[in-house]
């Protein structure tokens, strides 16, 4: 009965936040790709599982999401302010079928909360071994636009001005510095790069813009577009050993690849290919790190974009970090986005 009167009060609040815009909202808590799980304990397992699965393309093993689990008895409203909240709530009485809901800034800003209602465990299950990682996926992209959002208070002019003469924009923060603007030949197609850096502190973080002539459908393969990745860094970054120069992990770790959408604060509507992995020096010092990296397709020129960072911080987490940088690659806008 406790846990019934628990989330009829939550349901009530998140309908009541739906319905009025006058409230004031308190500051999010918590650190950002952290979520809070209230479920029954029998559930924690399965769901810590999938929420903080290992994250792909980092050299050591870190969660995509960093997880803490509460029961429904004690959500109160020392945890209704963290950033990222997944409700479950598991009533034959009141539900006879799954539904999941996704709200934004219910109880402090900025705020994703995800409440999932079923009759039984065993059809939240069912529902969880289908969506679950599609609901991780959605607070992945809810930090990725919050981050995003919050480079338009700062960006680099000089850096901007030169990605905007090809007719491109790029939310480039303004602690990174433009370390080239360049034009390459690689197979007798002019690449166009554009080449900034953050090396402040122990880390450094890297985003490369480069473009170049669409001739087929084949050119957003994954093989494609490591081998053009390949080029493009092999030919631009070295270390201090002559004849160094970086590639591409293969052999532990090999790049993946995988089709994405807009995140709500961009302009909606686009295709991309996502790409991450680690890459490394090779004929030098051994040093590597992870990249990630969208390439889109830019219909008013005919070439293929591609937005990549990449990240050297040795003996030190990378996951947050990675996910910033990813986020500058989002706000990349074509000539015919607003």
């Amino acid at each position: 009965m406790k846990k019934s009167i628990v989330f009829a009060l939550i349901a009530v609040l998140l309908l009541g936040c739906n319905s009025s815009n006058e409230r004031v909202l308190t500051t999010a808590t918590g650190s950002i790709y952290e979520c809070l799980i209230v479920s029954e304990r029998e559930l924690e397992s399965t769901l810590t599982e999938t929420m903080g699965a290992d994250m792909y393309g980092l050299p050591q093993m870190e969660a995509v999401m960093t997880v803490t689990h509460i029961a429904p008895s004690t959500f109160d409203a020392q945890y209704m302010a963290s950033r990222n909240i997944l409700l479950v709530d598991i009533d034959g009485t009141r539900y006879t079928h799954v539904k999941a809901i996704r709200h934004r800034d219910v109880w402090a800003r900025p705020q994703a909360v995800v409440r999932i209602q079923a009759p039984d465990n065993e059809s939240f299950m069912s529902y969880w071994e289908e969506n679950g990682e599609s609901v991780r996926e959605w607070f992945v992209r809810e930090e990725l636009a919050r981050q995003g959002h919050f480079y338009r208070g700062g960006t680099n002019r000089n850096a901007r001005a030169k990605l905007q003469a090809q007719g491109y924009d790029l939310l480039i923060p303004e602690d990174y510095m433009l370390i080239r603007d360049t034009t390459l030949s690689i197979h007798a197609q002019t690449v166009k790069v554009v080449w900034c850096c953050n090396n402040k502190g122990p880390m450094r973080r890297d985003v490369l813009v480069y473009s170049f002539p669409y001739t087929a459908q084949e050119q957003f393969s994954s093989d494609s577009i490591i081998t053009m990745r390949n080029e493009v860094v092999g030919r631009l970054v070295s270390a201090q050993v002559e004849g160094s120069h970086m590639g591409t992990e293969y052999k532990h770790f090999p790049p993946v690849s995988r089709s994405v959408a807009a995140l709500r604060d961009t302009t909606g509507g686009f295709y991309a290919i996502e790409t991450r992995g680690l890459w490394k020096m090779l004929d030098g010092e051994a040093m590597g790190g992870p990249f990630v990296s969208l390439t889109r397709l830019d219909q008013v020129n005919g070439r293929v974009v591609t937005a990549e960072a990449f990240l050297y911080a040795p003996g030190q987490k990378k996951r947050n970090a990675t996910r910033q940088a990813e986020a500058i690659l989002y706000t990349l806008k074509m000539p015919n986005e607003k």
